[in-house]
């Protein structure tokens, strides 16, 4: 119990870095393009994820049918980062946290259903109805004017929420390879991806190396990708899929919390309450028993 409670922990810090990333890139927006973030941050993690694969004894072996889902999943990586870096360097990190966050899962669940036969039933339909409700809260087309609402960043999010469940479905495809181990290869065919095509390298040598940049891209790199990304799927091997996807609920919710702290944003009530019930939503999409009382407990 008492080492259930530890990984409970390194849970929510995880949580919490993924949900600190969205701070992370609005800050790397003032230093690099999409393409010079992504490089970076993808270069750090996949050459530190090499020790904790060789420690978790875990073999670098990949089939062709792998390896062709890790490319799909590397391009879709690709746009998914373009689009959110983006996002959130026009928009703000803590509306780009709560709406893409909330979003991708109810996606995820609309590809299943359209391409992979997954059925919807009256529960699902009133899933997702609510969770087009809190969307629609969460962009608070009530309380702006159609122009504010239909935003350049406010598309970007949407295009990152629509390119995430291709990444997801993809990887779990793969199952003749461990999950961590496929998003090692994921993450090293996307460096490799914006190096060759995207990434002109002279931005080394007049990047400024300030403390502030160098802190934010460690944090992104190593907390928000390599640890957060290596304690849930570990997590999902110890405790199961379901109690560990409950701590995902965290994300838009240090995202939003993160934004006010750190870069000053201002957060609407209905941007809190449209996270809310699309969380609701997702949970019941995925039949996921989520007791707030008890996730604070952990």
């Amino acid at each position: 119990m008492q080492n259930k409670n530890i990984f409970f922990i390194l849970l929510t810090i995880a949580m919490l870095g993924w949900g600190a990333s969205w701070v992370n890139v609005k800050v790397l927006s003032l230093y690099v393009n999409e393409y010079e973030m992504i490089f970076l941050r993808f270069g750090i993690a996949a050459l530190s994820f090499i020790p904790i694969l060789i420690f978790l004894k875990k073999s670098f072996k990949i089939d062709k049918k792998t390896a062709l889902l890790v490319l799909l999943a590397a391009v879709s990586n690709v746009a998914y980062m373009k689009y959110f870096f983006l996002g959130t360097k026009l928009g703000t990190a803590g509306l780009g946290g709560a709406f893409v966050t909330t979003l991708v899962p109810i996606n995820t669940f609309i590809f299943m259903a359209l391409f992979f036969g997954r059925k919807i039933g009256t529960k699902e339909i009133l899933a997702l109805l609510l969770g087009a409700f809190g969307v629609m809260m969460i962009l608070g087309v009530w309380t702006l004017e159609r122009s504010q609402v239909l935003t350049q960043y406010n598309l970007y999010f949407v295009l990152a929420s629509i390119l995430w469940p291709i990444l997801t479905i993809a990887s779990s495809k793969a199952t003749k390879v461990a999950p961590i181990v496929f998003i090692f290869y994921m993450y090293s065919v996307t460096t490799l991806l914006v190096a060759l095509f995207f990434v002109d390298f002279s931005f080394i040598k007049t990047l400024n190396y300030e403390p502030k940049f160098l802190f934010n891209i460690i944090c992104i790199a190593i907390a928000g990708t390599t640890f957060a990304t290596t304690i849930y799927f570990i997590g999902i091997e110890k405790l199961g899929t379901n109690e560990v996807s409950s701590f995902i609920f965290l994300v838009p919710f240090f995202a939003i919390g993160l934004s006010a702290m750190f870069l000053g944003e201002s957060i609407g009530l209905h941007v809190i309450m449209g996270t809310i019930l699309t969380i609701i939503a997702v949970s019941m999409l995925n039949n996921i028993k989520f007791d707030i009382i008890t996730l604070i407990k952990k």
